[in-house]
């Protein structure tokens, strides 16, 4: 598996090593050692999630707070979106700063997102299945969130705004100065 740290410090893009043949395919998605050795961390994956979105479905910007942050690992099982993290650690050099990397199927990419950063995605095929590990039990109490249009962010979905589809919830969040502080 290839490791690369992104602009954002701790914040890694993942890409396994692929055995193809006539058959299909083989790949390891996730080993903890080897995880631990690319990207320098200890992390415990306590949970799974899974969705399923259309074309043009914006999901975040989403975070948990406090003793509830969580780290993520995020892949694509069947098609493609843009994935974004958003760094929100106050004391960073990158704070406010974020990264985008399309994930599919196709590609087998992952990204880490460690605690401390919001994160998001917009789906860019017909369908798409998208695959997390969480570090930490999911909370309610310690939901926090950022507007995906935030303009002191900034970030560039590439996509028609006309053609988002976001969630009620998704569209009152408020911008990264107003959201509620991760730690």
């Amino acid at each position: 598996m290839k490791f690369t740290e992104t602009k954002l410090k701790g914040c890694f893009i993942l890409e396994p090593t692929v055995f193809g043949d006539s058959r299909g395919y083989f790949m390891e998605s996730f080993n903890e050692q080897t995880f631990e050795k690319g990207t320098g961390e200890k992390v415990h994956f306590v949970q799974d999630n899974q969705s399923f979105s259309t074309r043009g479905v914006l999901r975040g910007l989403h975070y948990q707070t406090g003793d509830h942050a969580q780290a993520k690992l995020v892949r694509v099982l069947k098609g493609e979106v843009l994935d974004v993290a958003v760094d929100i650690r106050p004391e960073s050099d990158t704070y406010g700063h974020y990264v985008a990397e399309v994930l599919s199927g196709d590609n087998q990419k992952q990204l880490y997102i460690p605690r401390g950063f919001a994160h998001g995605f917009l789906v860019l095929s017909e369908t798409a299945v998208f695959f997390y590990k969480c570090d930490n039990f999911y909370n309610k109490e310690s939901e926090g969130g950022i507007i995906y249009n935030d303009p002191t962010i900034g970030i560039d979905w590439n996509f028609p705004s006309e053609a988002l589809l976001i969630s009620e919830k998704d569209t009152v969040l408020p911008t990264l100065g107003n959201a509620k502080k991760a730690w």
